[in-house]
């Protein structure tokens, strides 16, 4: 039998730098959190391998299945620098289930990644806290997740966010639409502000400025700068669910995320279609107006990076605009009727006339 040496030690796997115990911890304090959003088909209890969802239970006859998933980008560094964790976990839901709506799926469920170098439990907490309150306005269930402390990989008080969720459609329902035409009408919602994209230009902006995270934001004196950038992701779906349902002629939507309206129209219109957009109507937050400003950002580097205060574009047939707005309004959100769909003509699908007001 070997002896062991005496400048040996017992190594345990705290000591590597992972504790089990305040993995388990953690999942006892959230699930309470977790069982908030419940909703029919699911439970919302955490602990088992998996999660499971009853499509059946929640009225489901022949679905379809739509997946998404996302990050918030580096929106949390600002989180992390500030200690402001309660919203972020907003941003990552709204992230997935606003790409889940766009193509006619109701958010049905959700699953949150968070990884760390070393698990604070108050942050962590403070995270699942926003995911929670993003599954309850998107209506869907947080059936699971996975907690991981990878010490080496991730630099002290540093943290990373990915989510999951998976949606569902009645077969047939499923958008764009086949029958998108010239005079279709471009509908546009208007946004909370810079949402989750283009955070590292903001964070650049930020840093030549020379201000920091607590002081009062020059775009809004009344909170700090870092408060004001970390306001959440507008989460559409309870408004698009409830007028799709409704039986309006809506043809297709576009999230608009990284690469603005220049990039995400696209990619629900056909080849031979493009869109044009009017920005005199499109209502700037004074966020953007600010970051133009004191970056030197041209409108088109702009409009190409930011949503520029549109976070959600619907094409909706051209005799059904005011019944669709008035069903929007009902349901609290800013409509501003954008432009039309044209023939396309070369290679660029968007074109843009007016100005943006920054």
């Amino acid at each position: 039998m070997t002896e062991q040496t005496p400048d040996k030690k017992n190594l345990t796997y705290r000591e590597a730098g992972v504790d089990i115990d305040a993995g388990n911890n953690l999942v006892t304090e959230i699930a309470p959190l977790a069982r908030s959003t419940a909703r029919p088909g699911a439970g919302a209890e955490l602990g088992g391998f998996g999660g499971l969802f009853d499509l059946k239970a929640a009225g489901f006859t022949d679905p379809v299945l739509v997946a998404a998933n996302d990050g918030v980008g580096t929106k949390v560094k600002i989180a992390i620098e500030t200690g402001l964790h309660e919203t972020i976990g907003i941003d990552l839901v709204a992230m997935c289930v606003n790409d889940l709506i766009v193509q006619g799926a109701e958010p049905l469920f959700f699953l949150d990644y968070f990884a760390s170098s070393k698990l604070d439990q108050e942050v962590a907490v403070g995270v699942v806290r926003g995911i929670a309150d993003g599954c309850v306005q998107a209506h869907c269930a947080l059936i699971g997740g996975e907690t991981a402390e990878m010490p080496g990989l991730y630099a002290a008080g540093d943290y990373d966010l990915a989510g999951f969720s998976v949606g569902a459609a009645e077969r047939g329902t499923l958008l764009p639409r086949d029958d998108i035409q010239p005079g279709d009408q471009l509908l546009g919602l208007a946004s909370a502000g810079v949402h989750s994209n283009g955070y590292s230009l903001v964070r650049k902006v930020v840093e030549t400025s020379g201000l920091s995270w607590s002081d009062p934001a020059p775009f809004d004196p009344s909170t700090s700068l870092g408060e004001a950038l970390l306001t959440p992701t507008k989460i559409y779906v309870r408004s698009i669910l409830k007028t799709l349902k409704a039986g309006l002629p809506v043809k297709a939507l576009a999230h608009i995320t990284g690469g603005g309206m220049t990039e995400n129209l696209p990619r629900v219109l056909p080849d031979t279609l493009g869109a044009e957009i009017n920005l005199d109507t499109v209502p700037v937050p004074p966020v953007f107006g600010w970051l133009a400003k004191e970056g030197g950002i041209e409108e088109t580097e702009m409009l190409r990076t930011f949503n520029c205060g549109i976070g959600m574009v619907l094409v909706v047939a051209n005799n059904s605009v005011s019944k669709i707005i008035t069903r929007l309004e009902t349901e609290g959100e800013t409509v501003v009727e954008l432009g039309a769909i044209t023939e396309r003509s070369g290679d660029q699908a968007v074109s843009f006339s007016g100005r943006l007001a920054i």
